[in-house]
Parts: structure tokens; C-alpha cells; sequence
């Protein structure tokens, strides 16, 4: 798991996050697999090109579950800047020999109509490049719901943890062989 505060468990505890809530399942119903959360809070496109080649070769892993941009999109970095660090990473990770899940994620309007939609397709754009599974929004079916989220309306609750969980077993059943 590669990813920013969405999947570090932000606000609580790291157990009872959507990460941690995979592992277990995995264990349970894959247990030739294991997951190691490399998930860094506030870390954006390029923090995360920087450090994907130690990651990589200190885990090996089969799959690598890439959730990044948030971020860039929340500061409003430029879009062609996130494509090429997210592009890296699923180079890199691909070519030493993992499969790749890229987690897509959405903005609020307040960004304006074209940076939103620019920023949502982005990664819709990097899964077809590189034939990479896919979730187009991590927080689909909930994202909408203030109840899913804790006080800072940005990261998700503890009771949105097993839904983004099974969310994501989903669409990494495929990746598992």
C-alpha cells in the first residue's frame, strides 16, 4: 500500500483503518499474501516518486496499491507535474515486476469546472496508459455523507473504513493470482 493520509488511517487508530481492515481479510481468505502499508500522511505525487524505488526494493511486493494525487489536487499543484510522478510509480513499480491498482480520487467544485475534471480523469487516463487496475473514486457511495467523515470533512471516519476495505478487495481480487 502506497498512499497518502487516506490510507495511513489518519485520526485514528492505524488498526482501524481500511488498510489494516484488507490485511485481515487477506489473512483470512489469501494468506499467501501480506500487506505492508507504506502510506505516508500529507505525502503528495512527488514526495511519493521520491521514495518508490526504496519501497519497492525493500518490500518486493507483487502488488502495489498506488493512492496518491489527493493532495496535489488539495493544493492545487499543476496536473501535468502529478501525472508524471504517478506515471514513475507505476513505471517503476511495474517494472519491477509488481501489479499495479490505481486508487482515483475526486475534488470539491470549489477547485473550478476544469482543474476538477482534468484532476478526476487523470488517473482514469494513467490506468488505460498502463493497463493497471483500477477504482475510479476510492470514497464512491459515501463521499456525500458527512456522517462518513470526521470533523475536518476530509478524511473518512472509522465507519467508512470497511466500505473504502471492500472497495478495494474488489478490484485487487483480479491482481491476486
Amino acid at each position: 500500500m502506497f498512499g497518502d493520509s487516506l490510507s495511513a488511517a489518519y485520526g485514528m487508530a492505524r488498526s482501524s483503518g481500511w488498510v489494516a481492515l484488507l490485511e485481515e481479510r487477506l489473512k483470512r481468505e489469501r494468506p499467501d499474501y501480506r500487506v505492508v502499508n507504506a502510506s505516508v500522511a500529507g505525502e503528495t505525487s512527488a514526495e511519493g516518486r521520491a521514495r518508490i524505488g526504496q519501497a519497492l526494493e525493500r518490500n518486493h511486493p507483487a502488488v502495489v496499491i498506488l493512492e496518491l494525487g489527493a493532495n496535489d489536487g488539495l493544493r492545487g499543484l499543476p496536473l501535468t507535474q502529478m501525472k508524471d510522478n504517478l506515471a514513475a510509480i507505476i513505471e517503476r513499480s511495474q517494472a519491477s515486476g509488481a501489479r499495479v491498482l490505481l486508487v482515483g480520487m475526486k475534488l470539491p467544485p470549489n477547485y473550478g469546472p476544469d482543474y476538477t475534471a482534468e484532476f478526476g480523469s487523470s488517473f482514469a487516463e494513467l490506468a488505460r496508459r498502463y493497463k493497471a487496475a483500477f477504482i475510479p473514486f476510492l470514497l464512491e457511495g459515501f463521499a456525500d455523507k458527512p456522517e462518513y467523515f470526521q470533523a475536518d470533512t476530509i478524511h473518512p471516519s472509522a465507519e467508512a473504513q470497511p466500505l473504502i476495505a471492500a472497495r478495494v478487495w474488489e478490484a485487487l481480487l483480479s491482481l491476486l493470482r
